[in-house]
């Protein structure tokens, strides 16, 4: 079993909070871990998804009132959204910590409810995918080939990780993102995904999808938020405050998982990856979902272009200041651009980092230095 970083922010939530919201992607974990935190004989389990223990909670205020003592782990509770005013009143009983650990796979019905009904009462904690420091540091090309979700990182085999990712992909299609209010037709979603993934890392383009979709750019938007707020995809927006130039002002759209990339993209070895011209766009892909694995929920990630060229792939904000900043490179010698440095002076960045596949750690110019990306991720847990 893994252990996860995310386990002592759950402990200090659980211990300080009368409830603990764990959200994040299906089969990322959270289960399990919320299963292992908390112990059995303290602790009432309900998968919200199984028939039998939804009907145990067919009178849930006399099932609250029978288990006040113990704490209750709700799970997918998205799918019973009217149980958020009841849990208010609860806690509102009698407060205390640890009451009710809410489990949800996607955030739009999870966040909307819960806002309205436990603002106050509840944390929120994210959970990712695997995280390159949890891991054996050998094994990080294996961390990016297959992706950050437990169960085919841990099983290790081609065919078990093909079959796995086409299951998980086609469990969102065809159900969960229909059960979360997403309109589109099942294969048309199917098809924005791929779309997606063959431009990947790219400047979002909501014209070129809607083109290719047969769909309007406002419908494209509603499509890609669901899958945003499902944990799929992400925005990278770019940053353009105060500055003077003619800026690339629309976001990067980046899948939130490497394994799910190369699924899509029939990628499923080393070799295959290596020779393919997504080489770059996924080392980067890989790159920031390791870096926003470790980062504190309000710090802010941005990229930086300008039409002349000037550009550095990732920006880091924390407290309104700049916390790290680099260019992600697939490269044993990396070469930086005189855009690069332009970008450094527009942006009175005083170090940048060059973050490169293999455990490097050298200066490459003045206020430059390579790095390896665990070297880069524990620059950032060790930086304040």
């Amino acid at each position: 079993m893994i252990l996860r970083r995310i386990e002592d922010d759950f402990n200090f939530s659980f211990q300080n909070f009368p409830v603990t919201g764990l959200i994040g992607p299906r089969q990322v974990g959270k289960t399990t871990l919320a299963k292992s935190a908390v112990y059995p004989s303290d602790s009432i389990y309900l998968d919200l998804e199984k028939t039998s223990d939804l009907n145990k909670i067919d009178d849930p205020e006399l099932f609250f009132t029978e288990y006040h003592d113990k704490t209750i782990i709700l799970d997918e509770i998205q799918h019973v959204p009217n149980l958020f005013p009841l849990i208010r009143s609860m806690v509102d009983e009698k407060r205390r910590p640890g009451k009710f650990v809410i489990l949800g796979s996607a955030s739009p019905e999870l966040l909307r409810q819960s806002a309205e009904s436990l603002a106050g009462r509840i944390n929120y904690l994210e959970m990712t995918p695997l995280n390159l420091l949890e891991i054996n540091q050998d094994d990080q090309n294996k961390l990016w080939l297959m992706g950050g979700f437990p169960e085919p990182f841990l099983h290790d085999t081609k065919r078990f990780t093909t079959e796995w990712y086409k299951s998980f992909i086609a469990s969102y299609v065809q159900r969960d993102l229909p059960n979360h209010g997403l309109p589109a037709d099942p294969s048309l979603t199917r098809k924005l995904l791929m779309m997606i993934a063959s431009s990947n890392g790219g400047i979002l383009n909501y014209s070129t999808f809607g083109k290719s979709l047969g769909l309007t750019i406002p419908t494209i938007k509603t499509y890609l938020n669901f899958l945003i707020e499902a944990f799929l995809v992400r925005e990278i927006p770019s940053w353009h405050m105060n500055i003077k130039k003619r800026l690339v002002k629309s976001p990067k759209l980046f899948y939130r998982d490497t394994g799910m990339l190369h699924n899509l993209l029939g990628i499923s070895s080393l070799e295959n990856l290596f020779g393919n011209i997504v080489l770059g766009n996924s080392w980067e892909t890989f790159v920031i979902n390791q870096v926003f694995s470790v980062l504190y929920s309000d710090d802010e990630i941005y990229f930086y272009r300008t039409q002349d060229g000037a550009e550095i792939d990732l920006l880091i904000r924390r407290n309104n200041r700049w916390l790290a900043a680099a260019e992600i490179k697939f490269s044993s010698a990396p070469v930086l651009t005189k855009g690069t440095y332009i970008a450094l002076q527009d942006l009175g960045v005083d170090l940048l980092h060059v973050i490169v596949p293999k455990a490097e750690d050298y200066p490459l110019a003045k206020n430059v230095r390579v790095i390896g990306l665990r070297g880069f991720l524990e620059f950032l847990e060790n930086t304040k």
